[in-house]
This record gives structure tokens, C-alpha cells and sequence, in this order.
């Protein structure tokens, strides 16, 4: 027999768990979907981002953070600890031990909102009156009815063509979170977020790592003066970075990954790694969900087709994060999960694209929101441009970091902040104050005027916004 609810969410991701329990609060009868399994076979709710996305990646960053520190820069604080190791294992464990920790946190949460948690795959049976049936293959088989369903299935990475993922040599995003020894010599294909991240992870352990990039320049999403900033801080650290290259044939063998290609030039190349990550993207998980059974629409990619609210063709049925249009970022989904149930409520949800933030947690952080200075001279905006160098901030003279800066574009009339780019230090918490700024259509002035505290990094913030007009408090 069918279990009653109005609204059921397919997918636990950042997303799905976060739409469930906002409808929940919201006073609906909720039901939430998940697949994930936990190595004990139990429920891991939280979807890519917290089991081998944003959580993990995070905390292999910090570990290997600290383990690069204690080997090259104690000294000059004057600190001796003698010959420092890594115990990969342990670094592994404590990265499970933090991911555990979020799925048990969501767990709580559904159960503190009343929420109503379904562990096994979420499929559509039929449209029925009043709404749609919903199967939930797991350990036992169920059956939801709901007037509205929200999809939240997220997304897979892409394999390179012919060349499977078997997360021993070849390795997803999944895989690179779990190596379980230092790889002497580590390739990445893909210059993007997984790639820069879980390469520098893996450098600062040890491993010699290569990455190989199609396009020929260097983060092409970001601002070019980022970029290249960023790019010669990578060189410097020891991180071998190919542009332009063409990925040819991939052997996979016992004792590592062999890929031929071209680099720039067209010459022909070889790279002979211990492991290989795949970094290419990722394509919108709609394996399983028995779309077409009910006609719900889909794209050329198999993203679920929705409009502008993140409704799709069919009444009552809604997406979110990944599966739709638009970056594939977590608190993207969270975002779009809240508005859609407050939609659902009668509010007016909200989600404003252009002043969703973009963080690559590598040392030096990159961070960024609104437009490029490329993106506005594509446009033909008339802008001003100011910057300021984290190599006068005192702050960050004292952590020891001054790599990067801080930019600001402004349109060139009415002053209001179009951009704003970060290449340093906690660059992903520097960049929150830009996102309030613009969500409230703030002027460079206005960064400008706020009193910030010093010594801090975000000092850097305010002299950027300064430099807009060619004016500077650092004396």
C-alpha cells in the first residue's frame, strides 16, 4: 500500500536534504529519498558533496595543509619537530570520521523536522490522481504518493572515452579521496576543480604530479590576471600543469596507467603514472529514475529540462543542483532546494545567479563572483578596475602567506561592483563580503567606507575597492 505524503525529494544531496527539511518546516507532510550506502551498508545522506565532494576533499586539503607546513615553513616560526611523516591511513580515517559526522548530522536533522527518511533508489512508477507514485528500492520495497515531487539526484563524473573508472589506477573523484599510499608519480586529466584540489593534496604528500589540460589556457572560467597569478604560484610550488594537450590512448595496466598524447606544440607524448584522476566534468545523474515513464522532459546532456523556478513539464514536479541548468556548485543546490519549497508554500523563493560565489581550495585559495574584466570587455561594459596585493597586507605578512591579491571591477558610471576576484589566503571567506555587496547592489565607495578591523585579510577587500578610484590607505 501506498505511503501518503505531499512532497516526496528524490536525492539527500545539499539540494535534496536541504529542500526536504525546508518544506518540512514549512508545515508539508515530507518524505526524502536516498541511495548512498555507507561501508556498513547503512545511510549516507549528503550525496557527492559530503561523501566524496566538498566534505572529504576538504578535509585531505587541511590534513595535507598541515603536513606541508610542519615540513617547509615551522622553521621560520621558530618551531624544530624534526623529521615530520604522514600516516596515510590515519588521514584517510579521520577524512570517513568527518564525513560521517555530516551524514549523521542530516539524519538528525530529517528526524528533528519530522522529515520522513526512505534508504534505496527513488524511481517513478506513474502519475496517479492528484499527483505521482514513487518507488524506493532498497532492502525492502516501498511505495510514496505525493502532489509534488522534488528531483535532486546530482550528478556522475565523466570517464574519458573508452577508458573505464576502476578507482584502483583509474580514478573518479571517489577514487582519489581513498588512495591509500603516496603515489610516487600521480597524472590528472582536467586542470578544474577536482583536479587542481586533488593534485595538490597528493604533491604535498610527496607524489610528482602532472596535470594535463585540453584547453590552452589555464582556468579559463576565471579572471585572467587570477589565473595567471594563480598558475605561477602552482609552478613555483611544483605542480606540473600541460596546456593544450590531446588525450590520446589510455592503458590501464598492473603497474600503473600509461596516456599517450600531444601537448601544445603536437608533439607526441607519454606519461607514465602509479594512478590516474579523470577530472573532465560531470553529466546530470538521471540513471534509474524512470523519467520517461512520465514524460518528464530532458536535454541533449540528460540534465532535467526546468524553467526558470525549477519547474519542469510536468505540474508538480520540480529540479534541483546538478540535474538542472546552471553550476554545478552545492550551495547552488542548497539555494534553488529552499526557494522551490518555499515556492511550493506560495512564497516567493529566491535565487540570484549572478551573485553565486565560486571557491578552488588550493593554497593559494581562488575565489570569485560576478563578471571577469574579460567577460565585461566581451560585453562592451565600460568598468573601473582596482587591485591590491596581499604582499602589503599585514595580516597576512604575519600568517607568512602574501601570495595573491584582491581585484574589483566597478561600472565605470554608477560605481556598482560587477566583480570580484581573489587569489590568497582564506580567499573562500574573503569572498562572502563581496556576495553581500553585490546582492545589495553596493558600490566600490561603499567597501570602501566600511570600517574594517586591522591587522586582517580583509583589509585587502577594502584598499581593492579603494584602488577602483586610484586611492590607497596603505601608506
Amino acid at each position: 500500500m501506498s505511503k501518503q505524503f505531499d512532497v516526496v525529494v528524490i536525492g539527500a544531496g545539499p539540494g535534496g536534504y536541504i529542500a526536504a527539511i525546508r518544506a518540512a518546516q514549512l508545515g508539508m507532510n515530507v518524505a526524502c529519498i536516498d541511495a548512498w550506502t555507507n561501508d556498513k551498508g547503512g545511510p549516507a545522506p549528503g550525496g557527492t558533496c559530503t561523501n566524496v565532494g566538498c566534505i572529504p576533499s576538504k578535509a585531505l586539503l587541511q590534513s595535507s595543509e598541515h603536513f606541508e607546513h610542519a615540513n617547509k615553513h615551522f622553521a621560520e616560526h621558530g618551531i624544530s619537530t624534526g623529521k615530520v611523516t604522514m600516516d596515510v591511513a590515519t588521514m584517510i580515517g579521520r577524512k570517513d570520521t568527518v564525513v560521517k559526522q555530516n551524514n549523521d548530522g542530516i539524519l538528525y536533522l530529517f528526524k528533528k523536522n519530522k522529515v520522513s527518511f526512505f534508504h534505496g533508489r527513488g524511481s517513478f512508477v506513474k502519475a496517479v490522481e492528484g499527483g505521482y507514485e514513487i518507488k524506493v528500492a532498497g532492502k525492502t520495497e516501498d511505495l510514496l504518493t505525493a502532489k509534488q515531487i522534488i528531483v535532486a539526484t546530482g550528478s556522475n563524473a565523466r570517464a574519458l572515452p573508452g577508458v573505464e573508472f576502476d578507482e584502483v589506477n583509474v580514478l573518479s573523484n571517489d577514487g582519489a579521496l581513498a588512495i591509500g599510499a603516496v603515489p610516487k608519480k600521480l597524472g590528472v586529466v582536467g586542470s578544474g576543480v577536482i583536479g587542481l584540489e586533488m593534485g595538490s593534496v597528493w604533491r604535498r604528500l610527496g607524489a610528482d604530479v602532472t596535470v594535463l589540460e585540453g584547453l590552452p589556457t589555464f582556468l579559463g572560467a576565471v579572471d585572467e590576471q587570477v589565473a595567471k597569478e594563480a598558475k605561477k604560484a602552482f609552478d613555483k610550488q611544483g605542480l606540473k600543469i600541460e596546456l593544450g594537450v590531446k588525450i590520446g590512448e589510455v592503458k590501464n595496466g598492473k603497474k600503473g596507467v600509461s596516456v599517450a598524447y600531444t601537448n601544445a606544440k603536437g608533439e607526441a607524448q607519454k606519461l607514465d603514472v602509479d594512478k590516474l584522476i579523470v577530472s573532465i566534468g560531470r553529466a546530470p545523474n538521471t540513471i534509474g529514475l524512470n523519467a520517461e515513464v512520465v514524460g518528464l522532459q530532458l536535454d541533449e546532456r540528460g540534465a532535467i529540462v526546468v524553467d526558470g523556478d525549477c519547474r519542469t513539464n510536468l505540474p508538480g514536479v520540480w529540479a534541483v543542483g546538478d540535474v538542472v541548468r546552471g553550476p554545478m556548485l552545492a550551495h547552488k543546490a542548497e539555494e534553488e532546494g529552499v526557494a522551490v519549497a518555499e515556492r511550493m508554500a506560495g512564497q516567493h523563493g529566491h535565487v540570484n545567479f549572478n551573485t553565486i560565489p565560486w571557491v578552488i581550495y588550493t593554497s593559494p585559495e581562488i575565489a570569485w563572483v560576478g563578471r571577469t574584466e574579460q567577460q565585461l570587455k566581451a560585453d562592451g561594459v565600460k568598468y573601473k578596475a582596482g587591485s591590491f596585493p596581499f604582499l602589503a597586507n599585514g595580516r597576512a605578512r604575519a600568517l607568512g602567506d602574501t601570495t595573491g591579491f584582491v581585484k574589483f571591477l566597478a561600472d565605470a558610471a554608477t560605481d556598482e561592483i560587477l566583480g570580484v576576484h581573489i587569489v590568497g589566503p582564506m580567499a573562500s571567506e574573503l569572498i562572502a563580503e563581496a556576495v553581500v555587496a553585490m546582492e545589495f547592489k553596493a558600490s566600490a565607495e561603499d567597501i570602501a567606507r566600511i570600517c574594517h578591523a586591522h591587522p586582517s585579510l580583509s583589509e585587502a577587500t577594502k584598499e581593492a575597492a579603494l584602488a577602483v578610484d586610484k586611492r590607497t590607505l596603505n601608506f
